[in-house]
């Protein structure tokens, strides 16, 4: 149990200091644009189909699950807006998160853990150059904006699966669907699940670059990297969904009372 707990604060601490040389590097060096818009590209048409699915299923579910509560008060004229608002602020963001972390997350990782293993890092430290600023950084950046904007369309994709399963299961009229979404689903909610979706690309970003920028041990290092990947970005997901959660409460409350 002390080793678990002891690997774990040693992820932690690591992926802190990781994250810290990453904002170093950007703050003292030109950027190549070329490069962050070509990982940008790679990863959004990789992932753009797999994040729509995702999206689209999780709108509908949500639906399905809100039918079956407001059909005991006779309020499915709220469907819409209350399935669109779940989705939003909490549940799409994270299950749709969840898709992405297997997805980019896991091929970054082997990505960067194959460079590493097979000392590509190493061969452009020795050639004088930075491979954080070459490599990683490209990624990192990459894969926060792209992520964000799949998360993003994700949850505009809930919307569409949301009325699609509220029109065949709850046989309500599309219109009677839409109408409620821009009375229940506030400025603030929109905020609260972008602001969500930033937080996990972040998270995303910055777990599968360190995982595979500090891969050892050959093949067999790489399928490690990979699986702890996908643990760590799922835990560092839950995680910063409860804190960004508990933030945004709190601001809520303070604006409220003032």
């Amino acid at each position: 149990m002390l080793t678990v707990i002891s690997h774990i604060i040693d992820d932690i601490g690591g992926g802190i200091f990781f994250l810290g040389d990453v904002i170093r590097v950007v703050s003292r060096h030109k950027i190549s644009f070329s490069r962050v818009a070509d990982q940008i590209w790679k990863v959004t048409t990789q992932s753009m189909t797999t994040t729509a699915l995702a999206g689209f299923f999780v709108g509908a579910i949500s639906t399905i699950q809100f039918t079956m509560q407001v059909k005991e008060f006779g309020a499915l004229g709220y469907l819409g807006g209350l399935a669109t608002s779940g989705t939003i602020r909490e549940v799409g963001p994270l299950l749709i998160a969840f898709m992405l972390s297997g997805k980019v997350g896991a091929y970054t990782s082997a990505e960067l853990g194959t460079m590493k293993v097979t000392e590509q890092i190493d061969a452009i430290r020795c050639l004088g150059a930075n491979p954080i600023l070459e490599i990683i950084l490209p990624r990192f950046i990459g894969i926060i904006v792209s992520s964000f904007f799949l998360l993003a369309a994700g949850l505009m994709m809930s919307i569409v699966g949301g009325l699609v399963m509220g029109i065949i299961f709850a046989h309500i009229n599309p219109q009677e669907y839409l109408r409620h979404i821009p009375t229940i689903v506030t400025w603030s909610s929109l905020v609260s699940g972008l602001f969500k979706c930033l937080c996990f690309a972040l998270v995303l970003a910055t777990i599968c670059t360190y995982k595979g920028y500090t891969t050892t041990g050959g093949a067999r290092g790489v399928g490690t990297s990979v699986v702890n990947t996908a643990v760590s970005t799922m835990v560092g997901i839950v995680i910063m969904d409860w804190l960004t959660s508990l933030v945004g409460e709190s601001v809520m409350t303070v604006v409220m009372g003032l």
